[in-house]
């Protein structure tokens, strides 16, 4: 767990930009804390879920800008299993669990509460991931930071709600997850880690929000400038957009929760095919430029099979499918695996790297579209097909990575087939609105 510290009240980043003064910073947070009736000593508190580059680097960034703020805000965040923390943070846990009745009943009721007095005398190590099952960070955080990736949502969070039942007020959760998962039965449809989130917890989908952007956690601790947006209920993404908004990091808001999540899948599925290609094709750009153009008109055709009217693809929801194709673990997966440096026998799971997305993602979304109770009609053939029949890229990477059939050369081999079409054919087709399947989300046609 790692808690605020101390932080002066303005700083100078390396792109020149002189943070807000602690005064405006207070009145945002204050304003937040009024819309979330926080009362006068009772503060403010913000849990991040997950440890991984991009939920760690989100969370430090609200350290620094209200980490001064002690009496009005808690942030504090949640690791892997395996992270012992230290005898300081012990006696400190000790401290706050002995302040509060209603946790220091529960743990005396779970039999947990001997652990803390041990780890409080240095007589024993206390681990991360207990004080999670223990409750004690989550049971009573007003907004949680989903940085978990999605194959991992569902279970941590069904382990949360179990302290969220006798809960008088609703948690607000951001989630920063992408990807998806597929459910064939009764019906086909995808799930975005928003409704994994609500299915597991049953908080309201209006308490739910996702937020992307073309950001790589590296560069966004370093300072440099980037943008995101907050997508989700009215209520919510507009003063969170403005409590997150930062010099260096400027977010927005939208209300197409669904297109920002699905992209935010769909991107990590293509840019391990963009590593393969910049792979081998010693890095071309004229290769590369092929690839964005077909991959992109795939994207956007499937987010029309998900949504009646979907955000387009253009300013930020473009610039982080760019980025992401350009740099990023997925891209740099495909590249390590057309290099022949990696091997699909060491999994999704890759040491100093963490869980590669587009891999889980590559299988959800080909086994979702492949279904033929989604047949579409291909103009060209005049015939009904599966709707993943008409996006080739999509199972050029379901057969290299999950079917193993062929080696990451075959991904070239779609670029170059003299029948593939003009990838505007497959936007037009996509516009026309008759291939929407509003059941793909759980929705009534």
């Amino acid at each position: 767990m790692v808690e605020t510290d101390e932080a002066t009240s303005n700083s100078v980043y390396s792109n020149g930009v002189i943070q807000n003064s602690n005064g405006s910073l207070e009145q945002k947070l204050d304003e937040l804390r009024c819309l979330m009736g926080k009362a006068e000593g009772d503060p403010l508190r913000i849990v991040g879920i997950g440890a991984g580059a991009w939920g760690s680097v989100f969370t430090a960034m609200l350290q620094d800008s209200y980490g001064q703020l002690r009496e009005k805000v808690l942030i504090r965040i949640w690791r892997r299993p395996g992270r012992s923390v230290d005898r300081a943070t012990a006696e400190h846990l000790f401290e706050v669990i002995n302040s509060r009745e209603d946790v220091l009943r529960r743990l005396i009721r779970r039999c947990a509460y001997l652990k803390y007095v041990e780890a409080r005398l240095g007589d024993r190590t206390l681990y991360a991931d207990e004080i999670l099952k223990d409750g004690k960070l989550c049971g009573n955080a007003d907004i949680v930071i989903n940085g978990l990736p999605s194959t991992e949502t569902k279970e941590v969070f069904e382990e949360i709600s179990q302290y969220w039942k006798e809960r008088i007020t609703v948690p607000v959760i951001i989630s920063l997850a992408k990807g998806v998962e597929a459910e064939l039965e009764p019906l086909p449809r995808i799930i975005t880690p928003t409704q994994m989130i609500n299915r597991a917890t049953g908080v309201p989908i209006e308490n739910i929000l996702y937020l992307g952007g073309p950001n790589i956690a590296s560069e966004i601790y370093d300072k440099e400038y980037a943008n995101a947006r907050i997508c989700g209920a009215e209520k919510w993404r507009k003063p969170l957009a403005k409590f997150l908004r930062q010099p260096h990091f400027i977010v927005w808001d939208n209300e197409d929760l669904v297109t920002h999540e699905v992209m935010g899948g769909l991107k990590n599925v293509y840019a391990i095919g963009a590593g393969m290609v910049a792979a081998l094709t010693k890095e071309s750009a004229t290769s590369k430029s092929v690839y964005f153009a077909h991959c992109t008109s795939e994207m956007i055709f499937i987010t029309h099979l998900l949504a009646e009217e979907p955000e387009r693809l253009a300013g930020p929801l473009l610039a982080d499918t760019y980025v992401t194709l350009l740099k990023g673990r997925n891209a740099w997966y495909g590249q390590e695996l057309a290099k022949g440096k990696l091997s699909l026998d060491l999994g999704d799971s890759i040491k100093g790297k963490g869980m590669i997305q587009g891999v889980s993602a590559v299988k959800a979304f080909y086994e979702l579209l492949s279904q033929s109770s989604l047949s579409v009609l291909n103009p060209e053939e005049n015939k009904a097909v599966a709707p993943v029949e008409l996006c080739p890229i999509l199972k050029m990477l379901y057969t290299i990575l999950i079917k193993r059939e062929f080696p990451s050369e075959a991904i070239l081999e779609v670029l170059r087939d003299e029948t593939m079409n003009d990838p505007r054919d497959r936007i037009e087709i996509a516009q026309t609105h008759v291939f929407y399947q509003p059941s793909l989300l759980g929705h009534q046609p």
